[in-house]
């Protein structure tokens, strides 16, 4: 009995790298399109650690923070990233940064859900420990990424950063000059 369990396990295994050579797989879009949501997604969870500081933090709505905007799709975004390190060269410390910024995020997210439910050993040092360790590792993540692919993802999260109603001022002191003289 145990021999053909393991025989049929063998087979399966067998199969299942047969099939791999006839399912494709979605060809990853260009590094740019990754980099401006990653580094848009290391802003967000910085600026979480801001709520923190306030004097009653709201826990589940920073849970909910963690699952949107930018920081909604940062798994795949990373990956991504790593991925293309790892076609540089870099995959083994790309790697370790994925983990290392998913592990962080997960704990996080656990003392979060602890916080809202009013358990007193979630404290906000530890949250904002696994932020530091979340934002550090996006960090070594985004130093694979090529210097003007980073510098245009950097660019791109600023200008999406932006708030809408002060784009004229900081844009083009000019048009501002002009309409005062209107």
């Amino acid at each position: 009995m145990i021999r053909r369990m393991n025989s049929g396990f063998h087979c399966d295994a067998i199969a299942g790298g047969f099939m791999d050579k006839y399912v494709k797989k979605k060809r990853l879009d260009p590094l740019e399109a990754y980099v401006p949501a990653v580094i848009l997604s290391q802003l967000q969870i910085k600026d979480l650690e801001k709520t923190l500081d306030d004097e009653k933090p709201e826990f589940a709505a920073c849970r909910s923070l963690l699952r949107s905007g930018p920081a909604g799709s940062l798994r795949i975004n990373i990956r991504a990233v790593a991925q293309y390190a790892s076609d540089g060269g870099n995959g083994k410390a790309a790697s370790s940064d994925v983990d290392q910024c998913l592990r962080a995020l997960e704990e996080l997210d656990s003392l979060l859900l602890r916080a809202s439910r009013n358990e007193s050993d979630a404290l906000v040092k530890s949250m904002k420990a696994e932020i530091g360790i979340a934002v550090d590792a996006l960090d070594s993540l985004l130093q694979t990424v090529p210097q003007d692919v980073l510098d245009k993802g950097k660019a791109a999260a600023d200008a999406y950063r932006i708030p809408r109603d002060m784009e004229p001022e900081i844009l083009d002191p000019e048009i501002k000059q002009l309409e005062s003289i209107l």
